[in-house]
């Protein structure tokens, strides 16, 4: 191992000496990744490039704490950006900023943000201006590895309150209102491949059989190839149904998986699903923590890692559930800000100024 103090003397391009870089890359990939993190500039640069293997990150959409807009009593002034992206870096400890997205839609106006990730991508794909109408005419994409945003295709019908999700690399936007309420908006569904580039365009796929997803943002879970949702949060009495992508086709959903989906949910790779019960503060009977009690939302990533906004967004539970016993800790938003949502992805991709 190359010492700090050594590293000063090499050249800030070279990664080892006597080594070609695209060799020591490959040596360096096996080292964990807070020692390359703190022993050299160069090492530093080379976890956040885009041919070094990604780490995965936190990312969360922020707004301001509801004290913070009492004082500052700017929640809708078209002069102020309330809502904010930020990524936590999991080797530095330091939330980050994304780059500026499109100025259209101006994102202070949004409220309730379905959001999905898919293909490594964060896609926004509906919100609700204070005019309730429609924020959004077509999703809007951020790629950490370009660490850019992009628009997707534009929707057959821009909505609010809509069921989101996404399985096997495809977004999926189900019922929902548009500007005014229609029957066959609320029971319609569209589907965008973001893995087809060439064929860029939002596909009709069966409908719901009623309107009753309509009434309020709901989070759709892909699982096994079928996308999962319920009508309504937490412990009320909902319905639920679920999409099978294969055979195009909606189906009832079982009576005990209906029976405890108590809280937030999510998949990991899209195989296993972690179900946090909102009021007993359980997730899927590994650990119980009154820190998870009123959890609200949740991703669950690669690596075992189960991340759940809580306290009304004032912490992150973070919880690996691969280790045993399991082990977790909290995570807080930056001052004034409260957690909205969650999502891991991979890390962003940084320039050389940003990182020296």
């Amino acid at each position: 191992m190359i010492s700090e103090e050594l590293s000063d003397d090499i050249p800030s391009n070279t990664l080892l000496p006597g080594l070609p870089n695209h060799l020591a890359e490959l040596c360096l990939s096996s080292v964990h990744l807070s020692l390359l993190y703190k022993v050299s500039h160069s090492w530093r640069r080379l976890i956040y490039s885009p041919s070094f293997p990604p780490f995965f990150s936190l990312y969360a959409l922020l707004s301001p704490s509801p004290s913070h807009q009492t004082v500052r009593n700017h929640m809708y002034d078209s002069n102020t950006n309330s809502i904010k992206f930020l990524s936590l870096d999991p080797i530095s400890s330091i939330w980050q900023p994304l780059p500026s997205h499109p100025p259209y839609p101006p994102l202070h106006i949004l409220h309730r943000h379905p959001m999905v990730t898919v293909s490594g991508h964060l896609v926004l794909i509906a919100a609700t201006t204070h005019q309730f109408m429609p924020a959004l005419s077509r999703p809007l994409v951020f790629n950490p590895i370009h660490n850019n945003w992009f628009y997707g295709p534009p929707f057959s019908m821009p909505r609010r309150w809509c069921a989101t999700g996404s399985v096997a690399g495809s977004v999926y936007v189900a019922s929902g209102v548009g500007s005014n309420y229609s029957g066959d908006v609320a029971r319609s569904m569209e589907r965008w491949d973001l893995k087809n580039s060439s064929d860029s365009k939002w596909e009709k796929k069966a409908g719901l059989k009623d309107g009753r997803f309509s009434r309020e943002s709901v989070e759709a879970v892909g699982y096994k190839g079928k996308l999962c949702m319920v009508n309504v949060k937490g412990n009320a009495v909902k319905e639920g149904a679920i999409y099978d992508v294969e055979s195009d086709r909606w189906e009832d959903m079982p009576e005990g998986m209906l029976a405890g989906w108590n809280g937030p949910v999510a998949t990991m790779d899209e195989m296993v699903m972690y179900v946090v019960d909102e009021a007993k503060g359980a997730l899927s009977n590994l650990i119980e923590l009154v820190q998870l009690k009123g959890a609200e939302q949740m991703d669950a990533g690669r690596g075992g890692r189960v991340c759940v906004v809580c306290a009304e967004g004032e912490r992150v539970v973070v919880v690996d559930v691969v280790v045993r016993p399991v082990r977790h800790w909290v995570v807080e938003p930056p001052p004034d800000l409260q957690v909205v949502a969650v999502h891991i992805l991979p890390r962003m991709s940084q320039t050389v100024t940003k990182l020296s």
